[in-house]
């Protein structure tokens, strides 16, 4: 509608000056005009999109991490306005990225999606909490809550996490069930679904910082155990899935969309009644 009337008053700027016989200045001036109009209509249509930075880490032995990468990042790029950078390395190389100086700088969020058991030096694993906890959010998947604790003799990593686990069970499809219903991760979510595959993780501990958003059975509900979570550590917050296991899982709408919901929380996109702040989301097609 301003562009609109800018070109209309434009055009009886233009008319007053044809009498005058400047019929050519009054026309580029008109068609400068409807240029700036056009590229301020781009540059108000950009500001509307919020993109979130996002590192994913990912890498290490007993799942399919290089199918796992794509699928994890373009299933969330479908839902969300998210620029990756994508590390997938074994356990060193990840330790050496992660001890660099600045590592996180120019991130919003790092999503882990790896299994590196073996690491033993506690003071590395620290830092990376202790970058976590100055606010830097995150998003934990699988095989992340049986990294970096075995054998540094420290619970740095499973405060970060907010839950402690130490083996799982048979593989097994999982029937996850959301106990936290009113959280803005879970409002607009299905209350009960069934994974296409599992690996039920153990939970040993719920960290006093975490509140459990849904629980998970592979035997009708005689057992259970936390699958998804959120945790409060530091500065940051946290978001937490131990589903992952299977790539047809992983691949799910149902597994995405809580994740995607886990993200948008972490970040602060996600508004109380559980919808994404403007700009953040895509249009389902």
């Amino acid at each position: 509608m301003k562009i609109l009337a800018i070109i209309t008053s434009s055009a009886g700027f233009c008319s007053t000056l044809c009498t005058k016989g400047k019929y050519l200045a009054a026309k580029l001036i008109v068609t400068a005009l409807v240029f700036v109009g056009a590229l301020s209509s781009v540059s108000l249509s950009a500001a509307a999109e919020k993109e979130i930075n996002a590192l994913l880490l990912t890498g290490g032995g007993y799942h399919d991490y290089e199918k796992q990468k794509t699928i994890l990042s373009e299933g969330l790029s479908e839902r969300l306005n998210l620029k990756w950078t994508i590390v997938h390395k074994d356990a060193a190389a990840t330790k050496e990225f992660l001890s660099q100086p600045g590592w996180s700088d120019g991130f919003d969020i790092v999503v882990y999606n790896f299994c590196h058991a073996n690491e033993t030096d506690a003071a590395f694993v620290k830092s990376v909490t202790e970058t976590h906890a100055k606010g830097l959010p995150a998003v934990i998947i699988h095989c992340t809550l049986h990294s970096y604790h075995w054998k540094t003799n420290s619970d740095d990593w499973t405060r970060f996490i907010g839950v402690t686990s130490m083996r799982h069970g048979k593989q097994h499809p999982i029937t996850v069930k959301v106990t936290t219903s009113e959280h803005p991760i879970t409002k607009k979510l299905p209350a009960e679904w069934t994974t296409p595959a599992g690996e039920l993780y153990h939970i040993d501990k719920v960290w006093e910082t975490a509140t459990v958003l849904g629980d998970g059975t592979i035997d009708g509900w005689k057992s259970k155990h936390t699958v998804a979570w959120v945790n409060e550590f530091g500065k940051s917050k946290v978001f937490g899935v131990s589903m992952g296991h299977h790539n047809e899982t992983m691949a799910s709408a149902d597994f995405l969309n809580l994740v995607s919901n886990g993200l948008l929380w972490a970040t602060g996109n996600l508004k109380e009644d559980g919808t994404p702040v403007d700009g953040v989301a895509k249009t389902p097609k």
